[in-house]
């Protein structure tokens, strides 16, 4: 076990980008330099430079991830000197790395630039200072097209993975947020809710019980039952503002609200869905949380129906109460598959619950599917 610690450590600590870099320039450079003195001993002052060229090139890299494009010009310089005075055959492995860097580090346009560009300063060198070693080893400029553009496209490739994966676990944390969010508001609802629900009612009974002459305590009881149904009030608006996420941010707006399920439905049936809306009572103002839920809920029982259903008719009923407001949304489709069950329904009773009220959905006996809601209006 301590073993298995002190290799993930070690790995951990060469893993780090400028400790990786620099490792990498040593083991590419070190056997160069080694050699270099024995062979100016031996007289080899062309093996010494090419020796020269390869470590220039090396020392290049540690600029690969700040710099790529400019390390990437460099190197393919030192490959066309080195070229064209018979000192290279073929670009080296520094070159190799950079040009992998340079696609890893750049974005498309960028790359595509830089990469013809290296490949044109290649071809144009050895086309007018050819030598025939070069010719007879590498077999011409056309050599470069795997030299610059193989390296290229496989750090484009792990670049986009890395992207790609980055943003998948990116959009999964932010799903578990969001999650951790609906959970909380449902859990806080399930109880805080449960126990403010029952004080109103034994308060309310108490002062319901009162004999005459209590005027003191009948106020202090109607004052706590006013500060119960605000508080609960209140905590309906916290929870609506904690289960709001990226997708739901219009709620806030007085763009949802259901002033505007007449718009709702023309825009359902530009979309090719006949639905038609028909509101009983007396309009009021509602709280905001069941302003936006009644909004929400038509919304997404048409947008069901426009999924789910072949050639259905919606109808939709608003119905104001003295002390509720009910919605119903019915068609007359067929289903077409039964599928997956997705979040619209469940969305839908989050959304009354947390307004205090009843969800009811499924098919009808006559044909269709039916949605139900009706929601509880507090008393001023």
């Amino acid at each position: 076990m301590r073993v298995a610690r002190t290799f993930m450590k070690i790995v951990r600590f060469f893993g780090r980008p400028r400790v990786f870099d620099t490792t990498l320039v040593i083991v590419l450079s070190v056997p160069m330099l080694l050699g270099v003195n024995s062979l100016i001993l031996q007289g080899e002052t062309r093996a010494t430079l090419t020796a020269g060229l390869h470590v220039a090139g090396s020392l290049c890299l540690l600029m690969r991830r700040g710099r790529p494009t400019l390390t990437a010009g460099l190197v393919a310089a030192l490959d066309v000197v080195g070229i064209t005075t018979q000192l290279l055959f073929f670009p080296t492995p520094p070159s190799i790395i950079a040009y992998y860097s340079l696609g890893r580090y750049t974005t498309g346009r960028a790359t595509l630039i830089t990469s013809a560009t290296v490949f044109v300063v290649y071809a144009i060198g050895t086309e007018l200072f050819p030598t025939e070693q070069f010719l007879a080893v590498a077999g011409g400029w056309s050599t470069f097209l795997f030299t610059v553009f193989v390296p290229v496209g496989i750090g484009q490739f792990v670049r986009l993975r890395t992207e790609l994966n980055e943003r998948g676990r990116q959009e999964a944390a932010d799903a578990a947020v969001r999650a951790e969010r609906r959970r909380i508001a449902r859990e806080l609802h399930d109880v805080v809710a449960h126990h403010i629900t029952g004080i109103n009612a034994l308060v309310g009974g108490a002062r319901a019980t009162l004999p005459p002459g209590q005027a003191v305590t009948k106020n202090a009881l109607e004052s706590a039952e006013q500060t119960a149904r605000q508080a609960m009030s209140e905590m309906r608006h916290l929870l609506d503002v904690l289960r709001v996420d990226g997708n739901e941010g219009p709620d806030a707006a007085t763009g949802v609200s259901a002033d505007r399920l007449p718009v709702l439905i023309k825009e359902a049936r530009s979309s090719g869905l006949p639905a038609g809306l028909t509101v009983t009572g007396e309009p009021v103002e509602l709280p905001a949380a069941v302003d936006h839920a009644v909004y929400r809920i038509v919304q997404e029982a048409l947008t069901n129906t426009r999924k789910h259903a072949v050639g259905a008719r919606a109808s939709v009923r608003l119905a104001y109460e003295p002390a509720a407001v009910e919605v119903e949304v019915i068609d007359d489709g067929v289903v077409k598959e039964a599928g997956a069950p997705g979040f619209g329904l469940g969305g839908m009773a989050e959304r009354v619950a947390l307004c205090g009220g009843r969800l009811s959905t499924g098919p009808r006996p006559e044909g269709g599917f039916r949605v139900h809601a009706r929601i509880p209006l507090e008393k001023p």
